[in-house]
């Protein structure tokens, strides 16, 4: 995992050029929003399982079924992907476990740096998926006040510059939990 290759024997003129091997190690829909109000009143209940081994993406809307599918005011910021190694580092300057799950972001992958794909196109493929699914990276993922309640005091902090990326699929597919290929146009292993 996070082997990096140049140009192999899948990519042509016009394609991602970089490979690396990752894991979708954990993938999050929430039908509706969890963290609304103040922290100290504590989230939400969930609707459901939100935790899913199968995820349906629709070009340029998001993820079926989750909170920011179609949702005009998360333009650019349907879908959120981060690096477990970003919340490692948290847990480590917090000195706490971290829950993956309490960030609220949708797609976790170990292997690559999340963060530099803001700003770039990139692509995600499960193998058994039926091809790649097309994104584009945007902004940054910036934690909010309520990591400090539901993930571990400090974390909000702590979560600055680790907290992933905000993107949009660009093209319809599906991601499964298990090994997946991560294409972009330079090198993000770690």
């Amino acid at each position: 995992m996070g082997a990096v290759t140049s140009v192999d024997d899948v990519a042509g003129p016009g394609d991602l050029p970089f490979r690396t091997d990752v894991e979708v190690a954990m993938l999050l829909v929430s039908p509706h929003h969890r963290y609304e109000g103040r922290p100290a009143d504590g989230a939400l209940p969930a609707a459901g399982p939100e935790l899913r081994d199968r995820i349906e993406l629709r070009a340029g809307l998001g993820i079926v079924g989750d909170r920011y599918f179609a949702a005009r005011a998360h333009v650019h910021a349907t879908v959120t992907v981060i690096g477990l190694e970003g919340l490692d580092a948290v847990a480590e300057a917090v000195g706490a476990p971290v829950d993956p799950a309490a960030t609220r972001r949708n797609v976790y992958l170990r292997g690559a740096d999340v963060e530099a794909l803001r700003g770039s196109p990139f692509s995600l493929e499960s193998p058994g998926s039926g091809g790649p699914v097309s994104f584009r990276g945007y902004r940054p993922a910036n934690p909010c006040a309520w990591m400090d309640h539901e993930v571990a005091p400090g974390a909000f902090r702590a979560m600055r510059g680790l907290g992933g990326v905000r993107c949009d699929p660009e093209s319809d597919g599906v991601l499964t939990l298990g090994p997946a290929v991560l294409r972009t146009a330079r090198p993000v292993a770690l």
